[in-house]
């Protein structure tokens, strides 16, 4: 025993008694059912009953918004487990002990049935009815539609909430933890309205339940006075009908309280006052409509026959509080009035705050395409976006800056923008559950669907059925779903303008996390040797002709043993891509296989390197020469592409920077190399010569 009650207290003591409160209540509610109770338990327990629900109802009116009394639909099915439990229990003992009077069920039922309907239980059926009735038919009815109203909107409303809720953290108005307690606040009121149609079944069925009950207890009274106490009917059913209709009015009248507070809570509009406070001021604010009323209640005072007294005592209340509300009105209006000015001046003046910076990178989407972008929907083009800048970085070397994402109702439900710096630089429209069949130019049939091109790279494309993806992709269509189409257009994107996302905050961000490793080297270069805008724009023109920066040892190191002499960033990017040599034709051809390259006849070549020694980098190519140079290389590099080779065109270093600025604008794909930037132990083979006649 002894070790039992240490185990009891150890328990009692791990868990608290708060934490007891609700499973001991419940245990008790449930006992009520199968224990009987005396009358003054049956007493103790109504009055509580009658208690509690002038609590809730208390609390709805004085809580300010609904969340802030979150806990209601629970308290709504234990209050109505309490009601149907005191049921059971009083029905046991009106059926056992009815007959030895009106007080044997205890006296609050004896006091419901006899002070409230007069000891009538005629008059007792009928405000029995009518209770359950305005009960039933009227309150539980309305609060259960307006909670599945407000469900509904609260659930279509929360994408759009998330998304606010993203663009004010993208833009820094909120931190983190004020962004993940709006996004908790959403998904509780959602819960929250969810429950309270639920919830408002109990209700409703308890009302059901108290109808039932009324007529099983006046039967099963007449069945055991007659039978079993051979009362006569009369006797029988004076007794045993007014204890069911007391009982029937203990149980309806918390039951119509807590419906009353239930419509209550689900039907607040602000959070800014309780319901008081609203009432007050929303109805009884306005004094010009109180003398309006006062006016129209004293006018019907004056007609004979109408209680005349009562009518203009009720007008006479009305006018005097309507004219001592204009007193206060009028007497606080200068303070007021003085106060407002300054605000208006302060609110006008302009600061540094109203100048917003653009985003480097930003995402705008139709309302149809929230879900993909929302994280509380798990939107998986999110997680697609965290990829693509990861993968940049690690494949290009530098981290982007976040990619802004906002909603915009001005866009077509399924289109998309993208922007750099505030310029938009891509859009496209994609349909949420289909998904984009690719033709890659090759495919062994037709699919239906709705022709579109993609949009990252222009290729003929359907939106299809997903059910028709096993068949398109039979055929050699490329099958990708909305997400995977915007990921792709925005990572081309990202990767065709990395130049300039390559700005001095993110050359110095790379040129920090160098110095982790390569303290001596960094601090030698910048900016002892080189400026870092002389830095950036050798890293620009390294992005601009597609070689990345993973190797950026050798560019340090590079630029450190040139900064010395030379300060021109073309010159330093040509020593750089000197340097880079092996990687930059490692990307183009794979170890040890033959370099199959175009190259340019003698002769074009002697005139354009005289074109470059005469105006350096001004040089420009007169333009009969320029459309020839054009069309050759265009046809030269449409060959290299169906051989399945790269574009790449081999020329003395004097020409590379010219013909590459040149060239780059009409053969994105082409690549320019210098002799100097070819490893000796390559073997190279000429397969087309620009510019040499027939």
């Amino acid at each position: 025993m002894a070790s039992a009650s240490i185990a009891l207290q150890d328990f009692l003591v791990r868990f608290g008694q708060r934490q007891l409160a609700g499973p001991v209540l419940i245990l008790l509610i449930l006992a009520m059912m199968v224990l009987p109770l005396p009358p003054f338990a049956l007493d103790l327990f109504f009055t509580f009953n009658i208690a509690i629900s002038v609590i809730v109802m208390l609390v709805a009116m004085s809580v300010m918004k609904p969340l802030d009394f979150s806990v209601f639909p629970t308290v709504l099915l234990v209050t109505t487990l309490l009601r149907l439990s005191l049921n059971v229990a009083s029905t046991r003992v009106v059926l056992l002990e009815g007959h030895t009077g009106p007080a044997a069920a205890g006296q609050v039922i004896d006091a419901f049935g006899h002070f409230l309907v007069g000891g009538n239980y005629a008059v007792g059926l009928v405000v029995f009815t009518i209770l359950v009735v305005i009960n039933f038919v009227v309150i539980t009815k309305g609060a259960g539609r307006v909670a599945e109203v407000a469900a509904r909107f609260t659930l279509d409303a929360m994408p759009g909430k998330q998304m606010a809720i993203d663009a004010d953290l993208n833009a820094g108005l909120i931190g983190e933890d004020e962004a993940r307690k709006r996004r908790a606040t959403i998904a509780e009121e959602a819960d929250f309205f969810g429950s309270m149609d639920g919830a408002s079944k109990f209700v409703r069925g308890d009302a059901i339940a108290g109808i039932l009950i009324m007529l099983i207890n006046i039967v099963g009274g007449l069945f055991v006075g007659v039978l079993q106490h051979n009362l006569d009917l009369a006797t029988a059913a004076r007794s045993y009908t007014l204890l069911t209709i007391g009982d029937g009015l203990v149980a309806q009248i918390p039951a119509l309280i807590i419906s009353i507070a239930a419509g209550m809570v689900v039907t607040r509009v602000g959070d800014q006052q309780d319901v008081s406070q609203q009432f007050l001021a929303q109805l009884f604010g306005n004094p010009r409509l109180l003398f309006l009323t006062a006016g129209i209640v004293g006018v019907l005072g004056l007609i004979p026959g109408m209680p005349n007294f009562v009518f203009l005592l009720l007008a006479g209340g009305l006018g005097y509080t309507a004219w001592q509300m204009q007193r206060r009105q009028q007497a606080a209006a200068p303070v007021a009035v003085a106060a407002v000015p300054p605000t208006a001046r302060e609110v006008q003046e302009a600061s540094w705050a109203d100048v917003v910076a653009l985003d480097v990178l930003g995402l705008e989407v139709g309302y149809r395409l929230i879900p993909l972008v929302d994280k509380a929907q798990d939107g998986e083009l999110l997680r697609r976006i965290r990829g693509i800048r990861k993968k940049f970085a690690q494949d290009v070397g530098f981290l982007v800056s976040p990619i802004h994402i906002r909603d915009n109702l001005e866009l077509k439900p399924n289109a998309y923008r993208i922007f750099l710096k505030g310029v938009q630089i891509g859009e496209g429209e994609v349909f949420p559950g289909n998904l984009l069949a690719i033709n890659p130019g090759r495919v062994a049939g037709d699919v239906p669907g709705t022709a579109t091109r993609d949009p990252a790279f222009g290729l003929p494309a359907l939106w299809i059925d997903p059910l028709l993806r096993e068949q398109a992709q039979a055929y050699g269509y490329t099958v990708v779903d909305p997400s995977t189409v915007i990921a792709t257009h925005l990572n081309h994107l990202i990767l065709s303008h990395s130049a300039e996302l390559l700005g001095r905050q993110e050359t110095q961000a790379l040129l920090d996390h160098l110095a982790k490793d390569m303290p001596k080297l960094v601090e030698e270069l910048v900016p002892k040797a080189l400026p870092l805008g002389a830095v950036q724009k050798v890293l620009r023109n390294l992005l601009d002709e597609g070689v990345h920066l993973r190797d950026m040892r050798t560019v340090i190191e590079t630029l450190a043993d040139h900064a010395p002499r030379v300060q021109d960033p073309e010159v330093l990017t040509a020593q750089v891509r000197i340097a880079l040599g092996r990687s930059i034709v490692q990307a183009l051809y794979p170890a040890g296989a033959e370099m199959q390259v175009m190259s340019l006849d003698p002769q074009l070549e002697r005139l354009l390197l005289q074109a470059v020694a005469g105006a350096g980098d001004s040089a420009a190519i007169e333009p009969g020469l320029a459309d020839t140079l054009i069309r050759e290389a265009v046809a030269a590099a449409q060959r290299q592409e169906e051989a399945g080779l790269p574009a790449v065109l081999l020329v003395p270093a004097t020409l590379r920077p010219l013909l590459s600025r040149f060239l780059r604008r009409s053969i994105v794909q082409l690549r320019v190399l210098a002799h100097g930037e070819v490893p000796e132990e390559r073997i190279i083979k000429v397969t087309s010569v620009i510019g040499q006649r027939p």
